[in-house]
């Protein structure tokens, strides 16, 4: 854990200039004399080892408090300010906060981080609030009921999660498909491992709602932030989430992982844009690849609808974020972008891409020739950032990044959900791609 949390440091400091890591230690005074030592302590003492100190007690907090005091981030070991990724915390209405907090506190076993997002926990155009509730507004008033709500996703990050799956089969054995049951918690977390490392559990009725929560381990959601692996987590937490369950180290990385897709979408971008086409362009990077978004399996006005009615929430998360940023002019409430578009400028940003998409740009740069990293690193960076293929080039390898996990975990539903499950999941999928080829087709 303390080389993964120094390995999360190390990725803050060569990614982000916009927040410090932590206050400088004062300097000793010279002129006082320095203390004599205490005398040697004789009476043998128990090993901490045999004697561990106990970890406190779980309390339920009110989450509103947590975000402000932070008690159990453990935020002084990794060098935390208190006011570090504020800009994560994006606030609901308080039902809302309380259903799910209420639902997270259902599972007995225990959850290093969680959050929830969709169109269930904020609002995407063809869902609207009746009643206090979001439902699809596709359908007539008079058709519509509790079942026509949106599911609420949510993703849990454990620690270890064969224990995890075995605690939380005990408690609820009928979240998961008879085979897996048989088979055990073993069995779960091995198909878990594959692909973008998340097992979910879907169509779970919990607290009056329908619920589907993702498990994965915390490395594997912390890896995917830092180096885009995969995208599946990390692009799925560049659009506007809600922290349940919060962790200095997932924060810490999460910051990483926002700032690099602000980076991204500035290199795709003119030296003048609005907020919106900003927006647009981080909300898409998760689609990108995405094999539903090809098959009849997903409303292709996703990315639109997200932005639409979520603006002020992308606002919050990224404009802290832009205004530390050298180049980029983003003033307050301001509907117009600006940044700094010459060779130098996009080197800063590029430097600073994750290692994984960073990878594929630099072997599609050897692929083409030209003067080579070794023999002269400043020119090199020079013809990268100034290529004007660029921005179709980090499309075509975000695309190749998203792909392949994105099909495995499509495949992985069969297994997870079951036949029955997986058969109502796709159609619901299929529903909502009918509906935007739809709403889609008067503009075409």
């Amino acid at each position: 854990m303390a080389r993964s949390s120094a390995v999360a440091r190390s990725c803050v400091r060569r990614t982000m200039t916009t927040e410090s890591v932590g206050p400088p230690i004062p300097p000793t005074s010279s002129s006082q004399p320095n203390p004599s030592p205490p005398p040697p302590d004789t009476k043998a003492r128990p090993s901490r080892l045999a004697y561990p100190v106990p970890r406190p007690a779980p309390t339920h907090t009110s989450n509103h408090l947590r975000q402000s005091t932070h008690p159990h981030l453990g935020g002084r070991s990794l060098g935390l300010p208190p006011t570090f990724g504020r800009n994560q915390l994006l606030p609901v209405s308080d039902s809302t906060r309380a259903l799910l907090e209420q639902i997270v506190r259902s599972f007995d076993a225990p959850v290093r981080y969680a959050f929830a997002y969709g169109s269930g926990v904020f609002e995407q155009t063809g869902y609207d609030h009746v009643d206090g509730d979001i439902v699809d507004t596709s359908k007539p008033k008079r058709k519509q009921n509790r079942a026509d709500k949106p599911m609420l996703d949510f993703i849990f990050a454990v620690n270890h999660p064969d224990h995890w799956h075995s605690i939380n089969m005990h408690q609820y054995p009928g979240h998961y498909p008879l085979h897996a049951r048989m088979l055990g918690s073993s069995f779960v977390t091995k198909v878990q491992e594959m692909g973008p490392g998340v097992w979910f559990n879907t169509y779970v009725p919990m607290h009056d709602v329908t619920i589907k929560y993702g498990v994965t381990s915390v490395d594997t959601l912390c890896t995917d932030l830092l180096n885009w692996r995969t995208l599946y987590l990390a692009g799925r937490m560049h659009k506007p989430l809600r922290i349940i369950k919060d962790d200095a180290r997932v924060r810490l990385t999460q910051q990483v992982n926002l700032t690099s897709a602000l980076r991204t979408a500035l290199l795709m971008l003119p030296s003048q844009f609005t907020p919106r086409d900003l927006f647009m362009h981080i909300a898409s990077i998760s689609y990108t690849g995405d094999p539903r978004m090809v098959l009849p399996a997903e409303n292709r006005n996703k990315v639109k609808n997200v932005v639409d009615r979520q603006e002020g929430q992308f606002r919050e998360l990224y404009w802290r974020l832009a205004h530390g940023l050298p180049g980029v002019r983003w003033s307050v409430g301001s509907d117009v972008v600006e940044q700094d578009v010459s060779p130098q400028a996009r080197v800063a940003h590029m430097k600073k891409l994750p290692q994984g998409l960073l990878d594929r740009v630099h072997a599609r740069m050897r692929e083409r020739g030209g003067v080579s990293r070794e023999a002269d690193e400043y020119a090199y960076w020079i013809r990268v950032a100034g290529d004007e293929s660029m921005p179709e080039i980090l499309q075509q390898e975000m695309c190749k990044i998203v792909r392949y996990p994105a099909t495995v975990q499509t495949l992985k539903g069969v297994v997870s959900a079951g036949v029955s499950k997986s058969t109502r999941y796709a159609a619901a999928k299929v529903g909502k791609w009918w509906k935007g080829v739809g709403s889609s087709s008067p503009s075409s």
